[in-house]
């Protein structure tokens, strides 16, 4: 099947930041170079703070398009350094935001699974004001876009590393993309019943699309 580029690979360990929420983060992401190993929680060296919200299986490993943050940059009117969006993995090639939920990636000898989506948080916003973008209604703008790159969940650990290729091995066809997901979550909850028939719907999307499904 097509494959894409693995462009970048970003770690981030906690830091004390006192506009965080619980005054530190690891959004500030740092290039890797060679060869790095991902175990079923994440990449090597990169460590999340704020475990309520981030990290465990179904977000192991956080996966953003280049294409999209050129977007970005263009509507912004400024540079987009890769892992500037606390992303793991930096793509070219592949359409992350629209792949369907339970596609599968080979890359190196990892193999990952499109499990989830991030949704835009105040963290997210300030931390775009401080590496100098216009931040303003920032998430608000972010949801709009609907695009919000994909939370990878490890199948099968292994190692990876700036260019590898990425192969997608597997398309499930049901036609529903981490786009749709984001949307389902953040400005159309109407959208989140027609996720349960989905294998492997994360445990917290499954009990949100019930409770709008049940009305309870």
């Amino acid at each position: 099947m097509n494959e894409g580029v693995l462009r970048s690979v970003q770690v981030g360990r906690p830091r004390d930041a006192a506009w965080a929420g619980i005054g530190r983060t690891s959004i500030d992401k740092t290039p890797v170079t060679g060869p790095v190993e991902v175990h079923r929680l994440g990449l090597e060296g990169d460590q999340v703070s704020d475990t309520r919200h981030h990290g465990g299986p179904d977000q192991a490993v956080y996966a953003f398009a280049r294409e999209e943050l050129d977007w970005w940059a263009d509507q912004l009117g400024d540079e987009i350094r890769d892992g500037e969006f606390g992303e793991n993995l930096t793509t070219t090639g592949v359409d992350v935001d629209g792949a369907e939920l339970g596609e599968r990636w080979r890359i190196g000898t990892v193999l990952v699974e499109v499990a989830l989506v991030r949704t835009p948080c105040n963290d997210f916003k300030v931390w775009m004001g401080r590496c100098g973008h216009d931040n303003r209604a920032w998430v608000r703008r972010f949801a709009e876009r609907a695009r919000p790159g994909a939370y990878l969940r490890v199948l099968q650990p292994g190692v990876l590393a700036a260019g590898d290729p990425i192969e997608v091995v597997h398309r499930p066809g049901h036609g529903l993309t981490a786009s749709y997901l984001f949307r389902a979550l953040t400005r159309e909850p109407e959208l989140l019943p027609s996720l349960l028939g989905l294998d492997g719907l994360a445990a917290k999307v499954r009990l949100r699309a019930e409770t709008v499904a049940t009305g309870r």
